[in-house]
C-alpha cells in the first residue's frame, strides 16, 4: 500500500496522447509514482497491471456523484477508467488499454481523482 507523497505534483502534470507504441511505466518508476499517491495499489487482472483505489462515501448517491465527476474529468482527457459504484463506495481502476499496462497518464489521473474525491467530501 502506498503511503502518499507529492500527489499534487502528479495531478498538475499534463496527460499525453497514448498510442499502442507508447511506453509503459517502468517498474521502478511505477513504484516511485505509487508512493506519491495515498490509498492506491497495483492489481493485476488478466495479466494487465491496473492502478486501483476504493473511495468510501456516505451512501449510494454520493458514490454515484463521485463516479459522474470522475467520469466527466476522464472523458475530457479521453482516458477512461473502470468505475464500480456500490452503496457507500466507488472503486476506480486505471490502465491504458492501448499498451495493456500502466502509462504515466494513469498516475496523473489517479492523483486528479483524489483531488475530486477530497472536494466532493468537503462539499
Amino acid at each position: 500500500m502506498a503511503h502518499g507523497g507529492d500527489a499534487k505534483r502528479l495531478a498538475e502534470m499534463r496527460c499525453e496522447p497514448c498510442r499502442g507504441d507508447s511506453p509503459a511505466v517502468a517498474p521502478d518508476a511505477r513504484e516511485a509514482m505509487l508512493a506519491e499517491l495515498t490509498g492506491w495499489r497495483v492489481d493485476v487482472v488478466d495479466e494487465v497491471p491496473r492502478l486501483s483505489r476504493t473511495y468510501q462515501t456516505a451512501d449510494f448517491a454520493a458514490a454515484l456523484g463521485l463516479a459522474n465527476t470522475i467520469g466527466e474529468m476522464a472523458d475530457s482527457e479521453d482516458h477512461h477508467p473502470q468505475l464500480v459504484v456500490e452503496w457507500g463506495r466507488l472503486q476506480v481502476s486505471w490502465w491504458t488499454h492501448a499498451i495493456g499496462g500502466l502509462h504515466m497518464n494513469d498516475f496523473v489521473l489517479a492523483a486528479r481523482c483524489d483531488e475530486l474525491a477530497a472536494k466532493a467530501a468537503s462539499d
